[in-house]
């Protein structure tokens, strides 16, 4: 890519898109085509095929998905497959019709069976079933990575499959219906920060920003009190004193592996500059060993895994919270392990730099200040 080259990034306001504009607006190129949502619906094959027509991008970041936590993917199951691939499907094909030089697409790493082995290869695609929980995704995004590599057998084009790791940092997806794991308990673990501190403007701020269930921070703290209980952060009496405790799913027992979006983008901008289709298969022993065209995607990870328990206990003493943590064994867990093995990845030559705990610090301080929060003591609190 040239720094004036014209390029299309689809999701560029969510987690991944807006840390991929930062990492090519700091490398120089400034030439992009934007679109939101609401200008651009990338389910309307229709609006696709002209909005191709009328900017004629040369290289395209498919960043847009639907995505959410484990509670969203099991919730909707139709929305989550039907949209997946509609936007896949539409923006994949019209890149080839209008002649796109290369194509970056981003799926996930729940691509790989419930039980592949640890740490998961790119091998490991298509060799057994799927976490239930999430099916409906991982579909979508396995269809989107051989929509990929087999335009680029029949048509000759340059598409690329990356598939991170759990995602986390800017402009992260906060809410408490649809977040993955740790953006959920970095708001969560503010919230029951605030509310042992009994800091309701931080509370009303926080809603207000980002509402939940349809409330902005209106309301008595009594009303806000039920609120924050419907969704686990719950404050009672104990000897005397209000004690606050945060719930967290399951047993807490799932390891996680989590890439920075930052050094995600940073690895995307790095293949899409260095590397092409024809040169990943070629020096991928699995392909050379079989002949067949399969597997081509890249892992993006760390190699490296934390259980959910000790990210809480991380994010908890991050932000200072005082109370307990409840881990809820009656809610699913999901897949005990998924750590990547990001080997081809390090053979192309990049490698993560942003440790958990650095990320933990970063994204903490990162949403307290997008919010405007402080820790000051204002109402107490009234059970």
């Amino acid at each position: 890519m040239k720094r004036n080259s014209k390029l299309y990034i689809a999701g560029h306001r969510g987690l991944v898109g807006s840390a991929l504009l930062e990492r090519l607006k700091a490398k120089g190129y400034h030439n992009f085509v934007l679109r939101s949502h609401a200008e651009l619906d990338l389910t309307n094959q229709q609006a696709v095929a002209s909005f191709f027509e009328a900017e004629k991008p040369e290289y395209v970041f498919l960043a847009a998905a639907k995505v959410g936590g484990i509670m969203a993917n099991n919730t909707y199951r139709g929305e989550f497959i039907y949209e997946n691939l509609m936007i896949q499907n539409n923006v994949v094909h019209q890149a080839y019709l209008h002649g796109v030089k290369k194509l970056l697409f981003l799926g996930s790493t729940c691509i790989y069976p419930r039980e592949a082995p640890q740490p998961m290869k790119e091998s490991s695609l298509l060799t057994s079933v799927l976490e239930y929980t999430n099916e409906p995704y991982a579909i979508a995004k396995i269809a989107g990575i051989k929509l990929c590599e087999n335009y680029n057998m029949q048509y000759g084009t340059n598409f690329i499959s990356v598939m991170p790791t759990n995602l986390y940092g800017p402009n992260d997806n906060f809410d408490l219906q649809r977040s993955h794991v740790l953006p959920a308990l970095v708001r969560k673990l503010l919230l029951g920060k605030y509310l042992e501190e009994g800091n309701w403007e931080a509370i009303r701020k926080d809603l207000e920003k980002r509402p939940v269930q349809g409330n902005a921070g209106v309301g008595s703290t009594k009303d806000l009190q039920e609120l924050l209980k419907r969704f686990g952060i719950s404050s009672t009496l104990r000897d005397g004193e209000p004690k606050v405790s945060v719930e967290v799913w399951g047993s807490g027992k799932p390891m996680r592996e989590f890439l920075w979006s930052e050094d995600m983008a940073d690895a995307c901008v790095y293949i899409m500059e260095n590397n092409d289709f024809n040169e990943i298969i070629t020096t991928t022993p699995e392909i050379a060993a079989t002949g067949e065209l399969r597997n081509t995607h890249i892992n993006l990870g760390t190699g490296e895994e934390i259980s959910i328990r000790h990210l809480a206990r991380l994010i908890q003493a991050e932000v200072k919270f005082q109370g307990d943590l409840v881990f809820n064994t009656s809610k699913p867990d999901g897949t005990m392990r998924k750590l990547t093995d990001p080997s081809k990845l390090h053979q192309l030559g990049w490698k993560h730099r942003v440790s958990i705990e650095e990320g933990i610090s970063k994204i903490c301080q990162w949403y307290m200040s997008e919010n405007q929060l402080c820790h000051t003591v204002n109402e107490k609190i009234k059970t």
